[in-house]
């Protein structure tokens, strides 16, 4: 039975992935040091055919056409229609025609055979079953193909999301159920074993997981910062689940919280951790 993420799949064709386009430039800004560090670990070659998994708006996509050339081939898939159509316009003006983008969940789409590459930045957390949609992507690699991909780490481990976001519920008086850890989202990969026990269980081989670590700049100086983070990550939903009559409280609250965190020069940046992943099809 393929799995079910019809509810991701509603959020990022819906107000989600029109704040993604909305705050691309943004959003790209935070996440590019690990991106280029998983696309320095996926070192796609010349010739290579690749695809990226949950492209987005087309970043690392355009960066692996470039990496294999008109000689190679490259796919990016994802389910928001609206970051697919950022992707194509910037596809289109980068001139390469060896790429191309397609709706689709990767869980289950029929994909290219014979690929040398799955790549993906912080686009694989969401799936509902991912062993079985793991299974499902290496079927579409040769023998000796490669993954690589770039997922957070735990929570405690980024206080770029946390620290705001903590400061935000305390300003609204929130006491945060339990979560569970391995539910679809950004911090679904965040156990180092369930992540090994994932790609084990789906038939990769080599499996390697490497701790990435970055400070993300969020911004110029406290304020700023705050007004980032209400837009983009974990407090940005809050906002969304409180109302947005709110956000004058949630803004001084997490304006506060930062300020202490602040540089001499007013800048405001706070560690992002990630697990970069790579495996291989077995011969």
């Amino acid at each position: 039975m393929p799995a079910d993420n019809s509810e991701q799949i509603a959020e990022w064709n819906g107000a989600l992935g029109e704040r993604w386009v909305a705050m691309r430039q943004e959003i790209d800004r935070l996440v590019v040091p690990f991106g280029n560090a998983a696309l320095e670990a996926a070192a796609a070659q010349p010739g290579e055919r690749a695809i990226d998994i949950g492209c987005g708006c087309g970043d690392t996509a355009i960066e692996i056409a470039r990496m294999v050339g008109a000689a190679g081939a490259v796919l990016g898939i994802d389910v928001s229609q609206p970051m697919l159509a950022v992707a194509r316009s910037r596809g289109a003006l980068a001139n390469c025609a060896h790429l191309t983008f397609r709706d689709g969940d990767a869980s289950e789409a029929a994909l290219p055979s014979n690929t040398d590459l799955l790549f993906s930045r912080f686009g694989v957390m969401f799936f509902s079953q991912p062993t079985a949609a793991f299974s499902h992507l290496r079927k579409s690699l040769r023998a000796g193909g490669r993954c690589v991909f770039v997922c957070w780490r735990t929570p405690r481990d980024n206080p770029w999301a946390m620290t705001p976001l903590s400061a935000a519920r305390a300003a609204m008086g929130i006491t945060p159920a339990p979560a569970d850890p391995d539910a679809p989202g950004p911090f679904a990969f965040a156990d180092e074993q369930r992540l090994r026990a994932i790609l084990s269980g789906a038939g990769f081989g080599d499996v390697d997981v490497q701790r990435f670590d970055a400070a993300i700049a969020l911004g110029g100086t406290p304020r700023s910062a705050a007004e980032s983070v209400v837009q983009v990550g974990p407090v940005s939903r809050l906002v969304r689940e409180v109302g947005a009559e709110h956000l004058p409280i949630i803004l001084d609250a997490v304006e506060g919280a930062l300020a202490p965190l602040a540089a001499p020069d007013g800048r405001v940046s706070l560690n992002g951790s990630t697990w970069i992943a790579s495996a291989t099809n077995p011969a």
